[in-house]
């Protein structure tokens, strides 16, 4: 597959880093076109005024983080935007549902912004309504005062629904579109931000639209429904969440833990309750956190609305079901993503012929084996350190050295420094079973 010399670099720029690139994910997934046919219905549900919530789960290391990212991409290239939020101890815990709508305002992306897309669907929003009223051809569009309050009204009809149960929201946009008019950018960056769910607004902004305090835990579930109005609204076919990494809530004190387990019953309650049309809700976990003890069996609800019988063969699962289960990395798999790599790499590349010489189906392989048995013989483990490896330590030096040749020059060697804490543990293991995961 031919792919535009940018995407090209980003992908090979993330890999670099050991990131997972967020962009052009098809053109080196393997493995998860079994899930291409129902998650594409999904989305065409969602697009239609549904909601969908689905739950995935994978050991460390089977690329949930990647399945995710590879669903936002095909999502965007579908009108969606998508949002990628990672549940954390600190940063953003699960039971403070006001912290993860402002996370999932901070990592709003389109197809045309890649993150940070809130103002741009906002003054999107506000722009389609103007073509609106013009296009009722009772105002003249010179008359500046005269289309604002008719915006306005419009506005409101708009979010009437949502005014219902947050009526700051609507106030907050009618107030960010009146500093924007007084060209006051300053407290229309202070509103916006507002409306974003940041903290620490200045208090003349929040004055000027009428509105007081901060968002709290059960306003950011009704300043979502604002959100995915001004986005269906603006053209958007809907919004893609992810919450990734939600096994974390397993590590915090029982207290929290449970408020979260909590929280994740009461979205995805909503989600099936239909208060949040044009809303694809994802979420990422490891078998322990669907399965263990301190995972959902803690709230039993919850864990009747997950529950999924994974006991028969994987080559028979639902991918319809409310939780799929992504399969463990195998070593043709993780030869198969280094092979698509090296294709991918030598596109718009001076040194074609040199690359594919010396980094052969053959090479690629051998570093493989090389990557997968320091890392303690566990190929599920082994995808990001393979990939880094491969792009910075091979086809980078084959491409800027000419004198260079892998399998003459290249001595592979792995650092703690460079590796997680499930690969450094996996590194350290005499066999696969003394490995010990921190669940």
């Amino acid at each position: 597959m031919s792919i535009s010399p940018q995407r090209r670099e980003e992908i090979i720029d993330a890999l670099r880093r050991g990131t997972v690139p967020r962009n052009s994910l098809d053109t080196f997934a393997v493995g998860l076109n079994r899930f291409e046919a129902a998650l594409d219905e999904e989305l065409r549900k969602v697009s239609s005024g549904g909601s969908v919530f689905k739950a995935v789960r994978g050991e460390y290391g089977c690329g949930k983080t990647f399945f995710a990212r590879w669903l936002c991409d095909r999502a965007r290239k579908l009108g969606f935007a998508t949002s990628e939020v990672q549940v954390s101890e600190t940063e953003t815990p699960l039971h403070r549902l006001e912290t993860v709508y402002r996370r999932l305002t901070e990592r709003l992306a389109t197809a045309d912004t890649p993150q940070g897309a809130m103002r741009n669907i906002v003054d999107r929003w506000f722009f389609t309504l103007e073509e609106d009223v013009l296009a009722e051809k009772t105002i003249d569009g010179s008359d500046e005062q005269a289309l604002l309050a008719r915006t306005n009204e419009l506005m409101e009809q708009r979010l009437a629904k949502v005014s219902t149960t947050a009526p700051m929201f609507s106030a907050a946009l009618r107030g960010y579109r009146t500093a924007q008019a007084d060209s006051d950018q300053a407290t229309a960056d202070g509103i916006l931000a507002w409306v974003s769910g940041q903290p620490n607004v200045a208090a003349n902004a929040k004055r000027f639209a009428g509105v007081k305090g901060d968002i709290d835990h059960f306003g950011a579930l009704n300043f979502l429904q604002g959100v995915l109005t001004v986005l269906r609204d603006s053209g958007q076919a809907g919004l893609l969440v992810v919450l990734d990494e939600v096994e974390t809530i397993q590590r915090v004190r029982s207290d929290a833990r449970d408020k979260s387990l909590n929280a994740l019953r009461q979205l995805i309650d909503e989600v099936d309750s239909g208060r949040f049309p044009g809303l694809y809700l994802l979420i990422t976990g490891t078998p322990a956190f669907y399965d263990g003890p301190q995972g959902i069996s803690r709230l039993e609800p919850l864990a009747q609305r997950l529950h999924v019988d994974f006991q028969t063969d994987a080559r028979f699962d639902n991918p319809r079901a409310v939780q799929i289960r992504l399969p463990g990395f195998d070593f043709d798999r993780l030869c198969m993503v280094g092979r698509k790599i090296r294709d991918i790499y030598v596109q718009h590349s001076t040194s074609v012929d040199r690359i594919t010489r010396l980094c052969d189906d053959e090479y690629v392989s051998q570093l493989a084996h090389a990557v997968a048995g320091k890392l303690g013989g566990k190929v599920g483990v082994a995808p990001r350190i393979f990939l880094k490896k491969l792009a910075a330590d091979v086809l980078d030096r084959i491409d800027l050295h000419a004198d260079f040749e892998p399998r003459k020059d290249y001595s592979l060697t792995i650092t703690d420094l460079e590796l997680n804490a499930v690969e450094r543990q996996a590194m350290g293991a005499v066999n696969v079973d003394d490995i010990e995961l921190d669940l």
